[in-house]
């Protein structure tokens, strides 16, 4: 099993390519002149995000960490930068697992490769490419910020249905079929 491994990165972070509605997500980590590039669904940014955050807080909560682990993201640590170039896939993420190492005080996060479904016989795990992200409970804080903001800069909802409203319109549920133009217009499909 190829793994990519940065213990720690110098740069981990979550960033989307394209128009909000037809972005691709990439996870990159980039550390001893090395820069791996994977593709992931938005929901699983949103996820990763999310549990990251959930579990920082459970370890903070029990005290377990010999480092301090912020209860929000140090405002030092903010990368608001594009993606490093060149943006080339090194694979599509399929699962992934998040730990805590007590003995290193690090958050550990594993991408693996999705299985290509059209394979005749299935692949055993070991073929499967990982990537392994060793990081500091602060940077761990910094990424979930970044990640949450990339989630949250896509569409905005239709406040009549909630689903992403496109330059267009859409066709709304709640409308009775008719197209709205958007939520600003206020007309309806009436």
């Amino acid at each position: 099993m190829p793994v990519f491994d940065y213990d720690p990165p110098e740069r981990f972070v979550a960033g989307a390519v394209g128009q909000p509605g037809s972005r691709t997500f990439f996870l990159q980590a980039r550390g001893q002149g090395r820069l791996t590039t994977v593709a992931l669904e938005k929901f699983q940014v949103s996820a990763l995000a999310d549990r990251l955050d959930q579990l920082l807080d459970e370890v903070l909560r029990r005290g377990e960490a010999g480092v301090p682990v912020p209860a929000v993201a140090p405002a030092a640590l903010a990368d608001n930068a594009p993606l490093d170039m060149p943006i080339s896939e090194d694979f599509r993420v399929g699962t992934m697992a998040l730990a805590w190492d007590p003995e290193a005080d690090q958050v550990v996060i594993e991408a693996q490769e999705a299985e290509v479904e059209e394979e005749l016989e299935p692949s055993s795990s070991a073929d499967l490419t990982v990537l392994r992200v060793h990081i500091s409970p602060s940077a761990a804080r910094a990424f979930t910020k970044r990640a949450m903001a990339l989630v949250a800069a896509g569409r905005p909802p239709c406040p009549l249905c909630a689903q992403p409203l496109d330059a267009e319109g859409h066709i709304c549920v709640r409308l009775n079929g008719y197209r709205g133009s958007s939520a600003s217009s206020g007309g309806g499909g009436e």
